[in-house]
């Protein structure tokens, strides 16, 4: 079936903005012939349809081999079955608007409640209007559309009304044909912005490993050994020069225990001063933090350090004042070291922070372990050393990255 087009008016009222004399404006009700929800199903391993949900789709592709399935009513099944060209629009959640244009189908299948497919009509390419799906101005309408708070949605009447600029059949195959092209050539370009993205992580893992193994930097024989530095830290403890993680460290390096280099503490309480309550948020630049009359007192420039949630072991330095939030605690660094070299070392181990994490609901840091890690400490001028090295190297990484 061919829709008919009415002759383009090119200064009709409420234009969005100039198209060809050819193109007509028009809305996704008028190219449809049919906008239908979703079935109310639930998934199971085993049945006759595969049920594709929202979850199932993810950047434009869709794992069919991983899709549930669904015994639904054969005779209902034919209004819902998807075929090659149908496009379905994610209605609600933090997809909301996203869409997926089905191709290469090799067995039945319908499509969840949260999904809207939408058919168009013959002389409309669907690959047409899944591009004008993935544009711009296609976006702004959404987000104008958009009714909810908690849960954002975009309903069936709100999809039907966007309007969407149709050009001729012919010109549309051509449009098509041109940004698969250069689809095809910013995929393959972005394939190799993650790639360096990857290596660039794993340089500076790599640089970092190196560094706290004395082998980032020369070594200079008339630095004060690292085991004088330690005895003014704590004259009583006793330091090795090497063990089984790092062995044959440069002469004048030592090696102790986290704990002994920083504390991880509370701010001092304090009562009738009004300040903000400081949180990850807030940290982040979410300047919507609450402020309390009363809690542990933090300074200006203190470093905390995340003990709660995903990211556990992540510093931050706050840039104001204010009372310290349940999810840090104040991380201390001794002035007889270098503090950016230590927090280096701290970075260096993230990851193992992270995945001995503590925990049910709310993972936490594992202050065990964090206080066990054993630092290898070379001498102080050494670690300024190391530390300028390092910020050098990054700087010119981080600059890569910024351009990608």
């Amino acid at each position: 079936m061919f829709i008919t087009l009415k002759p383009h008016k090119p200064h009709y009222e409420n234009v969005p903005f100039e198209i060809p004399s050819s193109w007509e404006w028009t809305t996704i009700n008028t190219i449809s012939k049919s906008i239908l929800y979703g079935v109310s199903e639930s998934a199971k391993t085993n049945g006759k349809y595969r049920l594709l949900r929202i979850t199932d789709i993810q950047n434009n592709s869709v794992q069919w081999d991983s899709v549930p399935y669904t015994d639904f009513d054969e005779n209902k099944a034919k209004s819902y079955l998807l075929s090659d060209g149908d496009i379905l629009f994610a209605r609600t959640g933090a997809t909301v608007g996203k869409s997926y244009l089905v191709q290469g189908l090799t067995e039945e299948a319908i499509y969840a409640s949260y999904l809207i497919r939408v058919q168009t009509y013959d002389a409309v390419l669907p690959q047409y209007v899944k591009f004008y799906f993935e544009s711009g101005y296609y976006w702004e309408q959404i987000e104008q559309g958009s009714v909810g708070v908690g849960q954002p949605n975009v309903n069936g009447t709100i999809l039907g009304n966007l309007h969407v600029p149709i050009p001729p059949i012919h010109e549309q195959f051509r449009i098509v044909s041109e940004l698969s092209k250069w689809m095809g050539i910013i995929d393959i370009i972005e394939m190799g912005k993650t790639d360096l993205q990857t290596i660039i992580k794993q340089v500076k893992s790599k640089i970092l490993d190196l560094a706290i193994q004395g082998k980032l930097v020369a070594q200079d024989p008339s630095d004060e050994p690292a085991s004088e530095l330690l005895k003014r830290i704590n004259p009583k403890a006793e330091f090795a020069c090497d063990n089984g993680h790092y062995t044959q460290l440069p002469d004048g390096w030592t090696i102790a225990p986290m704990q002994i280099l920083c504390s991880l503490i509370d701010g001092d309480k304090q009562n009738g001063i009004e300040r903000v309550n400081l949180d990850v948020k807030y940290l982040r630049g979410e300047r919507d933090a609450k402020t309390l009359t009363s809690g542990k007192y933090v300074a200006t420039k203190s470093l905390l350090i995340l003990v709660d949630g995903e990211n556990s072991g992540e510093v931050f330095r706050t840039p104001i004042e204010g009372y310290q939030g349940s999810t840090f605690k104040q991380l201390f660094i001794n002035e007889n070291m270098n503090s950016r070299y230590v927090l280096q070392v701290i970075n260096l181990h993230r990851r193992i922070l992270r995945e001995n994490k503590v925990g049910s609901a709310i993972p936490h840091l594992n202050k065990k372990l964090f206080k066990a890690i054993e630092v290898p400490i070379p001498p102080y001028k050494e670690q300024q050393r190391i530390v300028e090295t390092i910020n050098k190297v990054f700087m010119s990484l981080d600059l890569i990255m910024e351009s990608l």
